[in-house]
């Protein structure tokens, strides 16, 4: 787990750990604070075991100096602002134990008061390269550590921090990268992680639908992704911005803008990275 700039949220992913069924595992918790902030908050969890590391900021760059130290058998990749349901680890140690061949999982967000982003999707499935869309975000995501020696480390020229214009979707790239070496990997919307449902001002919000759809174009030039599904993906904004229009949502229909001009830029961009 990469941290930077955050205390209290910390403090209650640490709380939700402490609450954890299931208790054979640690947290690897990569600090990129110039200061001691940190050290207060994990003193106050002692039964969580830590390994407290440090690195530039940068989230794909925090996860690099990471992985190398990972010694458990189902790796994690928390967010410093979610918070695990007291029985979550417990019941991923199950499925993992339960099926050799499942290489990895992935579940959906929640807010604390139950509401969800309508772009989850409620059906189980197995992951493709096709249908990971809407069904991958990196703190619900659940890999083997077999699976991670055999991907290797994040692509530091996507996530937050990355200084790159297509500053996320690192941990959908990483997703590609292990379907594509064979892994089965199983998408289960009833694996809920807490996460802060975030609230844009307009501006912002047309700030996020640049940056992750620059994401989205970079992963589907990079990974050779059919005319097909380009084609599928670049249009689907379109479909945004007619409906918010019909409603007359502005600030949506700007943001759906943003999106498909973000994809063209980074599918664009990907020629040259």
């Amino acid at each position: 787990m990469a941290t930077v700039d955050r205390t209290e949220p910390l403090e209650a992913l640490l709380g939700s750990l402490d609450a954890q069924t299931h208790r054979s595992f640690r947290l690897v918790l990569v600090d990129q604070n110039a200061d001691d902030r940190v050290a207060a908050v994990v003193a106050a969890h002692p039964e969580v075991e830590v390994l407290h590391l440090r690195s530039e900021r940068g989230l794909s760059r925090a996860r690099n100096v990471a992985l190398p130290l990972l010694a458990g058998d189902v790796v994690a990749f928390p967010d410093d602002d979610c918070s695990y349901p007291p029985d979550l680890l417990e019941r991923v140690a199950s499925r993992f134990a339960e099926d050799g061949g499942l290489d990895g999982l992935t579940g959906r967000a929640e807010a604390a008061d139950g509401t969800s982003d309508t772009s989850w999707k409620l059906d189980a499935a197995v992951l493709t390269p096709g249908n990971l869309w809407n069904r991958v975000i990196s703190f619900t995501l659940f890999l083997r550590r077999g699976l991670v020696a055999r991907v290797g480390p994040f692509d530091e020229r996507l996530g937050l921090g990355s200084g790159s214009t297509w500053s996320s979707g690192e941990e959908v790239e990483y997703v590609v990268r292990a379907l594509c070496a064979g892994a089965r990997i199983e998408y289960d919307p009833a694996l809920v992680v807490t996460h802060p449902l975030k609230r844009y001002a307009p501006e912002e919000l047309r700030a996020v639908g640049l940056r992750d759809g620059a994401s989205v174009g970079w992963i589907l030039r990079r990974h050779g992704y059919g005319a097909r599904t380009t084609a599928r993906m670049m249009l689907r904004p379109l479909g945004g911005i007619g409906t918010s229009l019909a409603h007359r949502d502005l600030t949506r229909a700007s943001f759906h803008a943003a999106t498909l001009r973000g994809r063209v830029q980074g599918y664009l961009g990907a020629r040259s990275s």
